[in-house]
């Protein structure tokens, strides 16, 4: 088996791996992987904007207390503020590798500040509506350049490999990782005294999602059968307006549509959102979505609209060239007829457990970006706070392990992948269908709207289905498809056993069988220790 040295191993190339790797690549060599080509992440799909205070008359303490609002008592303050205030600074080193931001008409010193949800203010940095796409070309174009940095693309992290597995004395630190090579069909081993997770978020667990193909919860699994802690899996933040055609997949109406006055309508042409909350369509997404949701049921329609027909086409066009112009590919002109739109989950704020600088509990293992739970989302992440915190602790992960003692893994040896008795498989059919069970079963018994009675039924269907997918796993050759069915099942159950755990509705976890908010315990966080036995190179 083919092992590959470096001193740092980073795994994901949206925003949170590309800026850790672009750090390192100061202090060492270092490899950065992609499961698939190296711009596809959740990153670059995102349209709204990064979160940071630029504008004079705007404060950290503003965002701060936006955010703790947001995250509904589960934010961990001091991380909050550590990561507000750091905001500024990195938005700045942003620009200075070349992303430009969208400045105000006749103004060019002032940026054209969006506003979202939840947001007190207009505080959100844009280039145009497609930000994550241009940040990552930015990036990755730099990246491409140093020489330190080798960037592979189509290789699939497979589990974690740490001392403790291979029973080697001590406490128990990370060394690097098995992949599988999408391309050859080779396993491979890279070895690292570092390696940093970053790996994005685990939207295709739903059946709807505004989230890539690749958003798997890869990370999450591996951390998890790792043994490391996993937290707050509950709080999963449906995004309220995901576009509702027959043809068009995933793709995202951005909240800065309503913050430019989008209003959301019923099938009546209704506006119901002041019936839900008195900030309307611009409250924040964990009500919007519940309102979304209860609108269709309770009226029987297949969707919602979302009606921004007062503005001119040349304002949308300025302002929202990408979404404006996928509609009108569907067949949809914003400016004239309001957008059909439904609810899909969007982004997770529950992850492995890290600080801020992305120190996760066992050594030699950082987790930074979606794949994380630094405590800065709390129970419903504040609109365009996720490539912030991207940013900041990508930048605060890189200085860390930069400080930290050198530990050479070239002594440790990784075992060969085990093979044992596998074969080809030719029943490719069993995965897809799992795929669609999985996915299916988390939409209709752990979604928006939640109970006891749902929950259990998820769990029954989610542990046999997991046991089919581990004698699977162990009977024929591994496949791409496979590694993410195994880990989508894997996050189904971190989703649901946390769930069951919150006896209480609170920010994106609500429940029809425990409505209120115990405030009793408001900052009781949802902790999954154990893993599933024998997954590694099984």
């Amino acid at each position: 088996m083919r092992i590959i040295d470096c001193d740092f191993l980073v795994v994901g190339t949206g925003l949170a791996g590309l800026m850790t790797a672009l750090r390192l690549s100061r202090f060492g060599q270092v490899v950065l992987t992609s499961k698939k080509s190296e711009d596809e992440s959740n990153s670059s799909y995102a349209q709204g904007g990064i979160a940071s205070v630029t504008d004079p008359d705007d404060t950290v303490e503003a965002h701060v207390r936006d955010t703790l609002v947001a995250g509904a008592g589960l934010c961990r303050e001091d991380a909050v503020r550590a990561i507000l205030a750091e905001g500024p600074r990195r938005v700045k080193e942003l620009e200075q590798l070349g992303v430009v931001f969208e400045r105000r008409s006749g103004r060019d010193e002032e940026y054209d500040l969006g506003q979202e949800g939840g947001h007190s203010r207009r505080r959100v940095l844009h280039a145009s509506d497609f930000t994550g796409r241009e940040v990552v070309r930015t990036l990755l174009a730099q990246i491409r350049r140093i020489p330190a940095i080798e960037l592979k693309h189509d290789l699939m992290a497979i589990d974690l490999v740490t001392t403790g597995w291979l029973k080697r004395p001590g406490p128990s630190r990370c060394v690097g990782a098995y992949f599988l090579d999408r391309k050859s069909g080779e396993i491979l081993a890279i070895r690292a005294p570092h390696t940093v997770l970053a790996t994005g978020g685990a939207g295709k667990v739903y059946l709807y999602t505004s989230n890539p193909d690749i958003a798997t919860g890869d990370g999450v699994a591996m951390a998890w059968r790792a043994g490391l802690p996993i937290r707050n899996m509950e709080m999963v933040q449906f995004h309220p307006t995901c576009l509702y055609h027959p043809e068009a997949k995933s793709f995202l109406i951005s909240e800065a549509v309503r913050g430019e006055g989008g209003i959301l309508v019923n099938a009546a042409g209704e506006s119901f959102m002041e019936r839900y909350d008195p900030r309307g369509s611009l409250a924040p997404r964990d009500i919007v979505a519940r309102a979304v949701d209860n609108e269709m049921k309770t009226r029987g329609d297949t969707c919602v609209y979302l009606d921004i027909t007062k503005k001119s086409a040349q304002f949308l066009q300025e302002r929202f060239p990408n979404i404006y112009a996928t509609c009108l590919k569907y067949g949809i002109d914003m400016a004239k007829h309001p957008v059909p739109v439904v609810p899909a989950a969007h982004f997770f704020c529950g992850g492995v457990e890290a600080g801020v600088d992305g120190r996760t509990a066992l050594p030699g293992l950082y987790a930074v970006g979606e794949v994380a739970c630094t405590g800065l989302h709390g129970a419903n992440r504040l609109a365009s706070n996720s490539l912030l915190e991207a940013l900041v602790c990508a930048c605060n992960t890189a200085e860390g392990v930069s400080t930290a003692r050198q530990e050479s893994c070239a002594k440790i040896d990784i075992p060969a992948w085990r093979y044992g008795d596998a074969v080809p498989s030719h029943e490719e059919i069993v995965v897809e269908h799992n795929w669609n069970e999985v996915r299916t079963c988390m939409w209709d018994y752990v979604g928006i709207v939640r109970t006891d009675k749902r929950l259990d039924r998820a769990m029954r269907r989610i542990r046999n289905l997991r046991f089919e997918i581990r004698q699977y796993y162990l009977a024929y050759l591994i496949t791409a498809d496979v590694l993410e069915l195994r880990n989508i099942a894997d996050v189904a159950e971190l989703v649901i056993r946390s769930a069951a755990s919150r006896k209480e509705s609170r920010g994106l976890h609500y429940t029809l069988d425990y409505p209120a908010t115990d405030d009793s315990r408001p900052s009781q966080d949802t902790c999954i220790l154990d893993p599933p036995g024998g997954s590694v190179a099984a």
